[in-house]
């Protein structure tokens, strides 16, 4: 009798954690990464709000977002696996072309240049053509070359991945109970959370002086969670283990996303009467 007593709580105990032991799993948003098939959705940010509501006002008020051109954002945090390389994205530089897109700045490529090179190669030697079915027919079938046909960035933006801190904070706890004989029923569960943090620093250069005309600095933090629940029991024949768990961790490159497009608003912004855009960013970061 006594034995029933103190197994019923335990079992109790031990189910209601493992029904607790995914939380995120179970109400997981649409957008949440998950395995299993799934459709290909949008990539927005807590920020992407705010870059849109800046090119809606621009648009209302009439405003001209000056030409764009986005240089290097290198990875700068010097963090490297043997296994897998790179901790941190190498594509920052294209994080930020997306966030220029978002704001609707027009932007011109200066990262990639090696097509814009061919063809004009190719141009210039009479060789590219808009009309290649009239090849041979006309010897004016070719692209010809004016003089300021490429169009130039009025502002470009460089930066860099500059900090990848692990483990800045961390906390657990770890919890047993069940019944003092061998062969007793026993549930034990743990929890423990952590914290790191990832930083991104840009700089907005006019093209022209080459002058610096402002730069950024922004970090976010990202929290890791994990949680171990287990059961186990048995008699003198027949020994049983249950066990369950969860794990969960923002993604790290979403948050250079995230820190880019953040960067990228303030550059923006900062180019104009800063009144202009009041409310842009706080709807966005009240919406995450």
């Amino acid at each position: 009798m006594t034995r029933r007593r103190l197994s019923a709580p335990i079992l109790a105990l031990a189910v209601a954690g493992l029904s607790v032991a995914s939380p995120a799993l179970a109400g997981a948003p649409d957008d949440f990464v998950r395995g299993g098939r799934v459709h290909a959705t949008g990539n927005p940010t807590p920020y992407t709000a705010a870059l849109t509501c800046l090119a809606e006002r621009n648009s209302a008020l009439g405003l001209d977002t000056p030409r764009m051109a986005v240089g290097r954002i290198g990875d700068l945090t010097g963090r490297v696996d043997f296994d897998t390389g790179a901790r941190v994205s190498q594509g920052a530089s294209l994080f930020a072309i997306t966030a220029l897109a978002r704001a609707g700045a027009p932007v011109v490529e200066r990262l990639d240049n090696s097509v814009s090179q061919i063809e004009l190669d190719y141009a210039q030697r009479h060789l590219l053509s808009d009309t290649p079915e009239l090849a041979g027919q006309s010897a004016e079938n070719f692209r010809p070359i004016f003089a300021g046909q490429v169009a130039g960035s009025e502002y470009f933006i460089v930066g860099g991945i500059t900090e990848l801190n692990y483990n800045i904070q961390s906390s657990g706890l770890n919890a047993q109970v069940g019944e003092a004989a061998v062969t007793g029923l026993r549930a034990r569960g743990s929890a423990s959370d952590y914290v790191m943090n990832v930083a991104v620093d840009l700089r907005l250069v006019d093209s022209r002086s080459q002058i610096v005309v402002d730069t950024v600095s922004f970090q976010k933090q990202l929290v890791g969670r994990e949680m171990n629940l287990g059961l186990s029991g048995g008699s003198d024949s027949v020994g049983a283990v249950l066990s369950g768990g969860t794990q969960a961790v923002e993604p790290l490159q979403a948050a250079v996303r995230t820190l880019v497009e953040r960067g990228v608003f303030e550059l923006l912004t900062g180019l104009r009467d800063p009144g202009i855009y009041d409310g842009c960013l706080e709807r966005a970061e009240a919406g995450s």
